[in-house]
């Protein structure tokens, strides 16, 4: 795995901290925080929070994917997606991510200041989006789902959850570099919470390091999720931080380089205790090998 990326005068330097990329949704839906952030004002304020809390990365996306979502018209997409990315990239200095499955908003986004195209579907929605991201020359995320938002949680029957997962990211990241998209820029996600239920997401950030074999940094996103919902008794998503908190150490402990957070000031404080108790060790032991 190439050690570092380049994102605009960033160095995202895999291996040495974890990254935070920052949730931004500008959807009037999305499970946790929907219809907070639909202004461009307020889209802009929260972002410049983030950013002050310690996201190396802000995610703007249009299109809630909780389970059940339906899916919004592409001019509604680009009408929420556009006008907060062109605000942002006029405002803040951190790279943008955007969380789209359509090649036109990928597009269009990164032509209005863009950084990094974040798609859940791994690039199987819509079969113009990798030659358009390796036309655009843009890092992009690979995520690991089956069927959609409104029916992926009737298709979680794995025989092996991680090994599926792991065999989808193979499969899409040679597909990618096959159509031009430079390996160093691409990143995976295991979609925990997309057709995975309650054990097989305890099980994906027990075993994640399995994904390190495909030599891609790994994004985990847990934040405020149903299955830690179901371990605290918590129905309320915003009152899931600490419990959040655990499962990102648990994926930093694992091998996760960048979470998608929500609660970033918090996470920022755990991610920077946790990477003093394992990152260091693990570069001892790594020398310790030589």
């Amino acid at each position: 795995m190439c050690s570092k990326l380049i994102i605009r005068d960033r160095c995202f330097d895999w291996g040495q901290r974890t990254y935070l990329m920052g949730v931004l949704n500008v959807t009037p839906d999305s499970f946790s925080d929907g219809g907070e952030f639909n202004t461009t004002a307020a889209a802009l304020s929260q972002a410049q929070a983030l950013v002050a809390a310690g996201a190396d990365i802000i995610d703007v996306g249009g299109q809630s994917t909780r389970p059940g979502a339906e899916q919004i018209s592409l001019e509604a997409e680009l009408e929420r997606v556009l006008p907060v990315v062109q605000v942002l990239r006029s405002e803040i200095s951190v790279p943008i991510s955007v969380d789209t499955t359509r090649a036109t908003v990928a597009k269009a986004s990164v032509e209005v200041g863009a950084d990094i195209i974040n798609d859940i579907s791994g690039g199987t929605f819509d079969s113009q989006m990798l030659p358009t991201v390796a036309s655009l020359g843009v890092p992009i995320v690979l995520m690991h789902i089956r069927g959609t938002p409104q029916t992926m949680q009737q298709m979680t029957d794995y025989q092996d959850v991680i090994a599926e997962i792991s065999s989808f990211l193979a499969q899409q990241i040679s597909i990618a570099t096959d159509l031009g998209i430079d390996p160093e820029k691409i990143m995976i996600d295991p979609g925990i919470g997309f057709a995975k239920n309650y054990e097989q997401n305890l099980e994906i950030l027990r075993r994640l390091r399995t994904l390190r074999s495909l030599n891609c940094p790994i994004l985990v996103g847990v934040s405020r999720k149903s299955f830690i919902g179901r371990i605290l008794n918590q129905p309320d998503p915003k009152a899931r931080v600490w419990g959040t908190a655990a499962a990102c150490c648990a994926a930093i402990f694992n091998g996760a380089d960048i979470l998608r957070v929500h609660d970033v000031r918090e996470i920022h404080d755990v991610s920077l205790v946790t990477d003093a108790l394992f990152r260091e060790s693990e570069a001892i032991q790594v020398t310790g090998d030589r």
